[in-house]
């Protein structure tokens, strides 16, 4: 039987509904006194999106919805308060809320010394971010949430058909992080097993069939020992009597097909997407009587499906005639934007080329009507499938002169004139700046008054003259207030750009914005990519007027803010018709024009920022070195056409970078900055070992939080960096950049964090 499904749907709603729900009720709850009258609205909200998002399951042919993909923050943390592994830290009572707990946890408990909110980091190679569940020897685990059984007797009392959803054991513990030392979290697996099989019998007990049970993890280089856990885990949960469908998507399944198709589950999904060539092996030792899900359609990307192609796969060898033959997206469509519908300005020919997840729902539904009825009943849809290929080749993607300049990038080209060394001496006798500098990672809050003012220029009502004033004032105040902070190097603060690659995307030809393309990158934080068409180029200078406008209103150095070229390419939605190399070589031209007209300005500090380095990074390690040659060259080519006094900063964020320190070092920015505050500094140990040359700015507070730290914390987060990292080379900065935060809190923090340098001056030198 060929049937169709999704591993996943967007939580925000169609025009971002639970983001307004979530910020409304975080408010409430901040203030005191309050009874949190938000709270209900939130969780009806979260129930009205869930039913909408069926009721489109169900309407595009879907033949189950998927439950238990919904969450108010992440999925991850649903599943350490499903599981009962709460940290103890946070000391939480036996009668405190559960989404009081479930946000505290995500966001920072104001009332316990310890509440620092649970570290969070990239999903695999996506700009989503999940919460780093904390293991300790003593962990245990205990079914303690009752959303999930909540929500699918929610949707069977809606008269749908459900698949519930589940991360798997081993991705749970893999993804997680060891919080003693000489301590395996593997070894948590026994107390673990029983917990799940009591949530897969208790979903049995409600009427689910099928768990959609999700081991991202087996895309990647695992060890032996977590590759062998697998099938002492799935005899295991093999025992309860429902159905599993393994689930794994983003990579394939190299080294460890023969153990998967060993497994004894009722169904395998697979990324025909990224693991197109696992393909033909799986279909040849899977079990022809078991459900075979293939993810066709690319659940990473917003390029309307080619269903010739995607048919051709579904139709190939070993999958022809198959009757256990489920259609799928490749992942969740969690990464892609809701619909098309509200994209009403968009430029006609590039709409054509798009789906979103309300379209993709719609071409999964074709490609299992076509393996069905035939291709007659779908012949519209093939129809306009083929017309998009073609529209495609026009030449509204191509450029000759960019394609040319590419061509011609000749050797040296990513590299500066002199070693760093040299290059230090001479920065630091023009910018004389004291020991531990302070300075910020760039933006700071966008207030309402902002947003409305940028909001109101974009939709006419504002003319262009009001908005630069209305800008300009924004930028003085926040010179103003670095100025009475006493911070060392300033930033204009970003009152003008909405997004660090949105922005610079309504500047570069081969890029389009959407008007409603939001994506979750955590909690309530929604990113809208851009759209990468076509070849990539800077028709005029795109930050030059806001920064040499805020220099020319202080003495101190004003520290200009570029995004870099892979973190443009990697949170963007890229062209795939184009090796992703030579796009990322066009990017960093645009980049390296705008650095050599900021320095022509008189700029003498520029900070490109690449947080996307490391989530480009390739899931399996035989992919690493090719990426990170081309990689690496694109930021030094952005960087390295200026002077020797010219100061390049980058900063990086929420990311594991021990593992490929020689290439962070081969970027070759004078400064880098990077989030360091939530791991305890642990993060600087790969700068120690490798004995990473180059100055550091190590975050010493956790900016996603409103919690504001004390001085005594931050000084202390200080001393344990300049253990590792010489304090002559070590910078003082927060973790990230301030655009989400209030300007009280944010103003408190970095008052705390001057101090705090400052008494590593007297406490040092």
């Amino acid at each position: 039987m060929v049937c169709s499904h999704i591993l996943g749907f967007p939580r925000m709603g169609a025009q971002r509904e639970l983001k307004s729900a979530l910020e409304t009720y975080w408010k409430s709850a901040s203030e005191p006194d309050d009874t949190n009258p938000d709270l209900e609205k939130l969780v009806e909200m979260g129930k009205r999106l869930r039913a909408a998002h069926w009721a489109l399951q169900k309407k595009a042919g879907q033949d189950w919805v998927t439950v238990g993909d919904f969450a108010y923050y992440d999925h991850v943390l649903n599943h350490i308060q499903l599981l009962g592994c709460e940290p103890a830290r946070f000391g939480f009572k036996k009668d405190t809320p559960e989404l009081e707990r479930y946000f505290a946890m995500a966001r920072g408990s104001l009332t316990v010394e310890s509440g620092q909110a649970m570290s969070m980091t990239k999903w695999f190679d996506t700009n989503y971010h999940y919460i780093v569940p904390e293991f300790f020897p003593e962990t245990g685990f205990a079914l303690s949430s009752e959303r999930l059984f909540d929500e699918v007797k929610e949707a069977k009392a809606l008269g749908y058909p459900v698949k519930a959803v589940l991360l798997g054991p081993v991705s749970f513990l893999y993804l997680g992080r060891e919080k003693a030392d000489g301590f395996d979290r593997l070894s948590l697996l026994p107390k673990l097993l029983p917990v799940y099989r009591q949530i897969l019998s208790r979903l049995h007990a409600e009427g689910v069939e099928w768990i959609q049970i999700d081991e991202p993890v087996l895309g990647l280089d695992i060890e032996d020992k977590w590759l062998a856990a697998f099938r002492d885990v799935y005899q295991e949960l093999s025992r309860e009597p429902v159905k599993l469908l393994l689930t794994t998507y983003f990579s394939s399944l190299a080294g460890h097909i023969d153990t998967v198709c060993s497994l004894p589950v009722a169904g395998l999904h697979v990324d025909a997407i990224r693991g197109a060539e696992d393909l033909k092996e799986i279909a040849t030792k899977w079990p022809a009587d078991r459900i075979l899900s293939v993810g066709v359609i690319d659940g990473r990307n917003i390029w309307k499906a080619d269903l010739d192609k995607a048919l051709a796969v579904l139709r190939s060898s070993g999958l022809a005639g198959r009757q256990n033959l489920w259609v799928a997206p490749s992942c969740s469509l969690l990464h892609v934007p809701f619909s098309l519908d509200a994209e009403t300005k968009m430029d006609l020919r590039l709409k054509q080329c798009l789906a979103f997840a309300v379209e993709k729902l719609e071409e999964i539904h074709a490609l299992k009507d076509a393996l069905v009825k035939g291709d007659a009943a779908v012949a519209d849809a093939l129809e306009s499938s083929r017309r998009t290929v073609e529209l495609r080749k026009g030449d509204w993607v191509h450029n000759a002169q960019v394609a040319k300049r590419v061509n011609a990038l000749g050797e040296g080209i990513d590299r500066r004139k002199s070693p760093f060394d040299v290059r230090q001496a001479l920065q630091r006798k023009r910018f004389r700046l004291p020991a531990f500098p302070t300075t910020t990672i760039g933006s700071f809050p966008q207030t309402q008054k902002i947003r409305s003012a940028r909001a109101a220029f974009k939709r006419g009502a504002m003319s262009e003259a009001d908005y630069r004033q209305s800008m300009q004032d924004e930028i003085a105040y926040c010179i103003e207030q670095q100025e009475k902070l006493g911070l060392d190097v300033f930033v204009h603060g970003e009152p003008e750009r909405n997004d660090m690659v949105e922005y610079f995307s309504e500047f570069l030809e081969g890029m389009a914005m959407t008007a409603n393309g939001w994506v979750q990158s955590y909690g309530s934080r929604c990113v809208k990519p851009p759209v990468i068409y076509g070849d990539v180029s800077r028709p005029k200078a795109m930050t030059v007027e806001w920064t040499k406008f805020a220099q020319s209103l202080t003495d101190k150095p004003v520290k200009a803010m570029l995004t870099g070229p892979i973190t443009i390419l990697q949170w963007s939605f890229v062209r795939d018709d184009e090796k992703r190399s030579v796009v990322a070589d066009q990017i960093a031209l645009a980049i390296r024009d705008e650095v050599a007209d900021l320095e022509k300005a008189g700029i003498g500090i520029i900070q490109i920022d690449e947080p996307g380095l490391r989530e480009g990074l390739p899931l399996r390690r035989r992919n690493w070195r090719e990426y990170l040659d081309w990689a690496c060259r694109a930021f030094r080519i952005a960087s390295s056409g200026v002077e020797d006094d010219t100061q390049i900063h980058t900063h990086m964020c929420y990311a594991e970078f021990n593992d490929i320190m020689p290439d962070i070092a081969s970027l070759d920015a004078d400064v880098i900055t990077l989030e360091a505050s939530r791991g305890d500094m642990t993060l600087l140990k790969g700068f120690k070992d490798f004995s990473y040359p180059n100055e550091i700015g190590p975050g010493v507070y956790d900016i996603h939080s409103p919690r504001v730290p004390s001085v005594a914390e931050m000084v202390g987060l200080l001393k344990q960096a300049a253990r590792v990292i010489p304090a002559d080379r070590l910078w003082v900065n927060p973790d990230c950049g301030l655009k989400t935060r209030q300007w009280k809190e944010t103003y408190e923090a970095l008052d705390n964090m001057v101090k705090s340098a400052r008494l590593m001056r007297e406490t040092v030198y």
